[in-house]
Parts: structure tokens; C-alpha cells; sequence
């Protein structure tokens, strides 16, 4: 066991962040940590590092040697890459720190010091850090080139650095702490990373085998990390074997579970409520209906089960436009000069709903401009003269921020109609202060769902969406998808959420060096996965004594190897573990595994 918090509190003042949060982390844990924006994740966080104190509850730490990646990467001015990828938490800082400590106790000259044993100490961390120093340049070097990052960004400064670059630079820090580490907290650690770092990411956490907790509302992310999923709601924690997708069927049952138990207690309280006041009526001179209120009394309370506040949206679609929107044949694309893409070729149609992915400068944004019309192109493009435009952009360019949220509804509908932005609002769970404040001060969660609110109010048949699921938590994420998966008109979407490409899109296209690929379904389909989900398992460890062939893989193993069984394999090993030519070791560890989507035939 390497942590564990019992019973938990935290207030701010008279509002209760935690009530009750308890989470034990072992030795090779993967753990989701989800919960609506504002649930007390990051708090949480907060006081298992030890940065923040519980108002009451115990923590138990039982290792030194822990990474953190927070949320917000740093942007110190006058902070260098090197200087934060040598910051707390680090291999170096450690030595540097005993060195400090050693310093203050020669320095105090006291009479029990063991002179011999603190100059030994000293000049083997002297010797350690002289050889970490150029060990670590090479580490940090390596660690920056594997997240895509070159060696030219150790001596630029943090802030000047994009929010992309930052994450990375943090991600690498990451990777520099993990060789010294047994736990690792990451705090939106997919934040600004395209795809492709996003996967690197996912397949570095399974390599490690460090112990680790991250927050997260990437679903995609936390299917493919997690093998326990614990969600904090209301102030309490509650825990669940499995990853996102196995928390959302769990949880449904719970709720479906608690709300029978809820209200059979609720039936048979007012029943026994009844038979005591009845027996009061008959039998006024007695006292036997007090000892039919004692039962009452006794019996187990049983919690209603909580009540989610859900967003409610429903993008309204202009009429129709005809059967193609855009057609786009061998397209060249150039900015400043510079070719960008060539040999585009798109036919998007009525109700298509084309989801644009790829790394991070490989022309994403310039793509959906050419295709809007907004740069010039070569080649031939084609855009449906009926379409009617609706724009949704990660960076809020049509929100004006000294405004507040009900001003800027009212810009649109009309100033005499406060009543009714207000209505629009509320859809979004955006009440009191949240419409009353300017803008500048709502969190990017907030701005997003009055951008969408704006989008709402406006008639399209083609919408074209920058980041939609930006900044949003995971029940806000369902309701935008459910709403455009109702949305009859077109939809363009660059986007690297994952889950969104999976569940909204109809067709994907990848941007990747300089050429643009459409592939029809899914992203899981474009990347060779149809109908399969990969997760993370907890594996046991097996020993082959003897020779055999996995039929179902193909494998062959001899005696002596190792191999890792997952409960979603264990149909393909029983007849070797029956015949005793494996043997459980005992040992467990995190592996992937693809499952498959396909449901059984009736």
C-alpha cells in the first residue's frame, strides 16, 4: 500500500468541498479520478501531495518518491525548460535538498555530529550530482525529443511557450521523475496534446508500471489507462473496478438499484406511518402506537439516490440544403507561399458529420479555412450556395468578455427579453452569479457552453466546430454529442477528442504531412480497430512448464516464459491452466487489451 486517505474533509468557508473522500493506492494502480467541474478533484489532489490539509479524515503515506503533473502548466517569467524539468519532485532536486540539510548541520557545529559519516555523505552526492548533472541533460534531452519536442527548447523560456508546448514540457518532466518514482498524480495531463501525444502518453503510463492517479475528462484516455475508475460527487467518493466504460454500466445499475431500494423504504415507512396513526385513532386511550413510531423510528435510513442536473441542448437545424455541401477536387492550400496541403480531395454530403484529426501543425485549422473560403486555394471547390454557416471556436472569438452572459444572449434576441436568455442560460446550468458576472471571469468550461448557448439562437445547416469538447466535463461532453448526433444538418469538427470522433462522427479525416486521408466511420475503424475497444486490465502472472499453442493467438510459448492473462483472455488459456502447463505466480500487472464492441446474436 502506498496511500491511503480514510474519511477525508475539506470546507473553504461555508462551502463543503469534501464531506467524505477515501482512496487507497497499491502498487501498480491505474486510477481514473472524474467528477463534475468543480466536484473537489483537484483539491483532492491537493491534500494527498500534502500541498493542502484535510479538515479531518487520515492520510497515510507510505513513499517519498512521488511526480505530480498539475493542471496548469507553469509559465514563471524568466523560468528556462531546463529549469523546470529539474524542478521539485526531480531526481537532482532530491540530492540538492539532503545537500542543503547537510550544509545546515555542519554548519550548526554541534557536538554530537558524526563528522566522518556527514563528509562521507556530502562527497558521494557531491560525486552523484556532478554525474546526474550530465546523465540528466541527456535524460531531459530524451524526454523532451519522445513527447516531440527538440533539444532547441531547454534554453527557451516557459512563457513564452504556447499552452500545447508547456503541457509537453511538463509531460517531460514527467517522464524524467518516473525513473525515480512509485507514484505519479497527473491533473489533465491530455490537456492541449494532440492525438498522437495523447497515445504516446497512454502507452509510456502502461511501460512504467508506476503506481498512478490521474484526472481526466478524456473518456477515450480513461478507457484505455484506468482499471479503477473513482468518481467524487457531492463531497463523497465512490469507487469502481474497471475503467470509464465499465464505471458508466456500474453506475447505472447503482442508480437503478438505489432508486428501488429508495423508494421500497419510502412505501413501507408511509405504510407503517398509516397502521400507527390508524392504531391511534381506535385505540386513543393506549399507547401501542408510540411502540409502532419507536419501529419506524429503527429502520434503516436509506439515502435518495442523487439527482444529477442535466444540460439540455437542441441545436436547431436551418432547411435543408441540397445533397452535396462541399466538394473539394486536388486542392492545393498554401499559406504565406508555403504549400501547406496538396491533393485534397473531400465530398462532404447532407447529414455528413466529418470529423478532422492529426498532430498539432499539420493543418488542421488552415483546412476548414480553405474549405469555408475564407484563404485562397488551387484546385477546384464547391460550396453548396444554400448553406447557412453556424462557427464554434475554442478560442470564444464571438464572445465579448467584458460583457456578461445574459448581456451577450441579449445582443442577439433582443434587450426587452431578459426572461427568456435567462431560460437559455439555465439549459446550460449556467445560474446567478455565472449570468451576472463579465465574462473574463467565468472558467473556459463556462465560456463554452455560452458560446453554445449563442449557437443555439442561430439557424444553420452546416456547423463547423473548433475544440467542442474543450474545457468541458463529462456530462457536459454527452450532451453537446447527443445534441449533434439529433442535428440533421452537416457537421465539420476538428477535434482530438477521441470519444467524440467514435460517437458523433459518420466519417474521419486525418491531416497528416501534407496530405489529407477520409476514411468512412469511425476513428477506431480508421485506425484498424472496428468493433474493438482496447482497455487496460489488471493481469495475472503465469509460468509455462510446458510447451504448447495458443490457438486462438497463434502464439507458441516454451518452458519458462511469462505470460500475462487478463480476465478478458482467461477463455483462451483455461484448457493449458486445466492441462497444467501454466502456473500462477502471484505476480500482477497492467495490460492492454482489445475487447470487442460486437453484441452476441439473440
Amino acid at each position: 500500500m502506498l496511500l491511503r486517505a480514510e474519511a477525508l474533509t475539506k470546507a473553504f468557508g461555508p462551502v463543503k468541498v469534501l464531506i467524505r473522500a477515501d482512496l487507497q493506492i497499491n502498487e501498480g494502480d491505474s486510477i481514473g479520478l472524474i467528477g463534475v467541474n468543480g466536484a473537489g478533484k483537484t483539491t483532492f489532489f491537493r491534500i494527498l501531495l500534502g500541498e493542502e490539509k484535510a479538515d479531518t479524515g487520515e492520510l497515510t503515506v507510505n513513499t517519498t518518491r512521488i511526480g505530480y503533473l498539475p493542471q496548469f502548466a507553469e509559465s514563471i517569467e524568466g523560468c528556462t525548460v531546463r529549469d523546470i524539468l529539474g524542478r521539485p519532485y526531480g531526481h537532482i532536486e532530491n540530492i540538492k535538498r539532503r545537500m542543503r540539510e547537510l550544509d545546515a548541520v555542519m554548519a550548526s557545529g554541534g557536538d554530537d555530529v558524526d563528522w566522518n559519516n556527514v563528509a562521507t555523505e556530502y562527497a558521494r552526492l557531491e560525486a552523484e550530482l556532478a554525474k546526474s548533472n550530465v546523465n540528466d541533460e541527456k535524460t531531459q534531452i530524451d524526454a523532451l525529443e519522445a513527447v516531440g519536442l527538440s533539444a532547441d527548447f531547454m534554453e527557451r523560456y516557459m512563457d513564452t511557450l504556447s499552452g500545447g508546448e508547456r503541457t509537453k514540457v511538463m509531460l517531460s518532466r514527467v517522464v524524467v521523475q518516473a525513473e525515480d518514482c512509485d507514484l505519479l498524480f497527473l491533473d489533465e495531463p491530455t490537456n492541449h496534446l494532440d492525438i498522437e501525444t495523447v497515445e504516446w502518453l497512454e502507452d509510456f503510463l502502461l511501460k512504467t508500471k508506476v503506481s498512478c492517479v490521474v484526472i481526466s475528462h478524456d473518456r477515450y484516455f480513461l478507457d484505455k489507462m484506468a482499471t479503477r475508475t473513482v468518481e467524487i460527487s457531492n463531497g463523497k467518493t465512490r469507487e469502481y473496478k474497471g475503467n470509464y466504460s465499465a464505471f458508466i454500466m456500474k453506475k447505472m445499475l447503482d442508480l437503478d438499484r438505489m432508486q428501488k431500494e429508495y423508494a421500497k423504504y419510502v412505501n413501507q415507512k408511509k405504510k407503517q406511518q398509516e397502521i400507527a396513526a390508524q392504531m391511534h385513532k381506535d385505540m386513543w386511550f393506549a399507547s401501542v402506537h408510540k411502540t409502532r413510531q419507536k419501529m419506524i423510528d429503527k429502520m434503516d435510513i436509506k439515502e435518495a439516490p442523487e439527482k444529477s442536473r442535466e444540460i439540455t441542448v437542441r441545436i436547431q437545424a436551418a432547411p435543408k440544403s441540397g445533397k452535396n455541401v462541399i466538394i473539394a477536387k486536388g486542392l492545393t492550400i498554401r499559406q504565406g507561399g508555403k504549400v501547406i496541403l496538396s491533393g485534397v480531395n473531400l465530398d462532404i454530403h447532407k447529414g455528413d458529420k466529418l470529423g478532422i484529426f492529426g498532430a498539432n501543425g499539420q493543418g488542421k485549422t488552415t483546412l476548414v479555412k480553405a474549405l469555408l473560403e475564407e484563404i485562397p486555394c488551387d484546385g477546384e471547390l464547391w460550396v453548396a450556395p444554400g448553406a447557412k454557416v453556424g462557427y464554434f471556436s475554442q478560442n470564444h472569438e464571438n464572445l465579448n468578455l467584458e460583457l456578461t452572459a445574459e448581456e451577450q444572449i441579449l445582443q442577439v434576441i433582443g434587450k426587452d427579453r431578459r426572461a427568456d436568455a435567462r431560460k437559455l442560460l439555465a439549459r446550460m446550468l449556467l445560474f446567478n452569479e455565472e449570468v451576472d458576472k463579465p465574462m473574463k471571469y467565468l472558467s473556459g468550461g463556462e465560456r463554452v457552453r455560452v458560446s453554445i448557448t449563442l449557437l443555439l439562437l442561430q439557424e444553420t445547416n452546416l456547423l463547423v466546430l473548433d475544440e467542442p469538447t474543450n474545457y468541458l466535463d463529462i456530462p457536459a461532453r454527452h450532451a453537446v454529442e447527443e445534441a449533434l448526433n439529433e442535428y440533421n444538418g452537416t457537421i465539420i469538427a476538428v477535434t482530438h477528442d477521441r470519444y467524440f470522433l467514435d460517437t458523433v462522427c459518420t466519417k474521419v479525416c486525418e491531416v497528416k504531412d501534407g496530405k489529407v486521408k477520409v476514411t468512412n466511420g469511425t476513428y477506431s475503424a480508421a485506425k484498424g480497430r472496428p468493433n474493438t475497444t482496447e482497455i487496460v486490465m489488471d493481469a495475472d502472472e503465469y509460468k509455462v512448464l510446458s510447451s504448447f499453442t495458443n490457438w486462438a493467438t497463434g502464439r507458441k510459448y516454451v518452458k519458462g516464459d511469462t505470460v500475462l492473462v487478463a480476465p478478458a483472455e482467461m477463455k483462451n488459456y483455461e484448457w493449458a491452466i486445466s492441462q497444467g502447463k501454466m502456473k500462477k505466480t502471484g505476480g500482477r500487472q497492467r495490460k492492454k487489451v482489445a475487447v470487442s464492441n460486437e453484441k452476441p446474436d439473440e
